[in-house]
């Protein structure tokens, strides 16, 4: 049976004029709720200036391809009634203060973690993946991890932050590293080793709970899932269906590496940092740790890796063809930071960069 997959997004609020996030996100959730008699699949973020949504489960790529175009176009519509567009944008482009969100959950991040939550408008890309069990998810856990920096390099879509080039290509995944959970974690080997850490670091008082388990790739604590978290939100719907077909295929295959007994690759969770850091940094251009020796090769030649890894996965689900086209789509044109600078250098603009990016985002 072919595993399912949902896919969470989360979308910039920004002035339709000028091109900087608004904290409209109460009035825009409240209109998408009229618009859906009460049955909105967006929900609020940890800023006013962002919204998420959530897919349902699919099983059928095309389905998930359709429901993404369809809630990004159900985002930008609400937000048109409040005078605000959405943007699929890691980072915001120009200048910003951003203002929390309402509730008790908010109020207790920004009272613990001070400028870190107040410099966390970020929007990331989160992929579930159905597992049969705890102890599978785990098995898939140990053996993705070596992989995910490639994902990220894939995504990397936030390389402006307060008006200024930050020279990353995803410069949410350094902000987003400030949080004492994020990042890679170490190999588990069991479900009880691995629901046994999460505790322990909920102990320590510092994590108010699981939700705060913020690991690039965790078992969900709300869904039978694995959730790889490492992507930022992609500018291009049809790059986030790759990302969603290229975690498809990793699960699969770590899964199947688990059955057979196969041990996961014993990098240390240092080197998997520089890794990440590596992707973050450049992206698709430069070079990329290979996952298999973490030592630098082309990008183009890591990606092709990722590919061959998870071939006979995607072949099983039929949907090798269409994602090996849409990666050889990605490197042609570049991902989403690589637009966004070619759009700066085009039209001389980060507002106008932006407004090209709100038309971009809905496919």
């Amino acid at each position: 049976m072919v595993r399912t997959v949902g896919v969470e997004e989360e979308l910039l609020l920004v002035d339709t004029e000028s091109g900087e996030p608004r904290a409209l996100s109460t009035a825009v959730l409240a209109v998408a709720e009229r618009c859906s008699e009460g049955d909105s699949a967006f929900e609020p973020e940890l800023h006013h200036q962002q919204l998420e949504f959530a897919t349902e489960p699919r099983s059928d790529m095309r389905e998930l391809a359709g429901e993404i175009r369809r809630r990004r176009t159900e985002a930008a519509e609400s937000a048109a009634r409040t005078g605000a567009a959405v943007v699929a944008l890691g980072t915001a482009p120009l200048p910003v203060s951003p203002s929390i969100g309402e509730g008790e959950r908010y109020s207790w991040l920004a009272e613990k973690f001070g400028q870190t939550v107040q410099e966390q408008l970020t929007c990331g890309c989160h992929v579930h993946v159905s597992v049969a069990s705890d102890e599978e998810g785990v098995g898939v856990l140990d053996r993705v991890r070596t992989w995910l920096p490639v994902l990220l390099a894939l995504s990397a879509n936030s390389p402006f932050w307060q008006g200024r080039d930050t020279t990353y290509s995803s410069y949410r995944s350094t902000v987003w590293g400030r949080w004492p959970s994020a990042g890679p974690a170490e190999i588990f080997g069991s479900a009880e080793r691995y629901h046994e850490e999460v505790q322990a670091l909920i102990d320590t008082g510092v994590l108010r709970d699981e939700g705060m388990i913020y690991f690039d790739a965790r078992l969900s604590h709300r869904y039978p899932t694995v959730e790889i978290r490492v992507a930022d939100v992609c500018l291009d719907p049809a790059d986030t269906v790759l990302l969603a077909t290229l975690v498809r295929g990793l699960v699969e295959t770590a899964a199947r590496e688990w059955r057979a007994g196969d041990p996961p690759d014993p990098v240390g969770v240092g080197v998997l940092r520089m890794a990440a850091w590596q992707a973050g940094r450049s992206g698709l251009e430069g070079q990329l740790l290979h996952p298999r020796t973490m030592r630098p090769e082309p990008a183009a030649d890591v990606v092709g890796a990722l590919l061959a890894h998870v071939r006979s996965a995607l072949e099983d689900s039929h949907d090798f063809a269409s994602a090996e086209k849409a990666l050889m789509d990605v490197l042609e044109r570049g991902n989403g930071a690589q637009t966004q600078r070619e759009l700066l250098a085009r039209t001389g603009s980060l507002r106008d960069a932006v407004a090209e990016c709100v038309s971009r985002t809905r496919g």
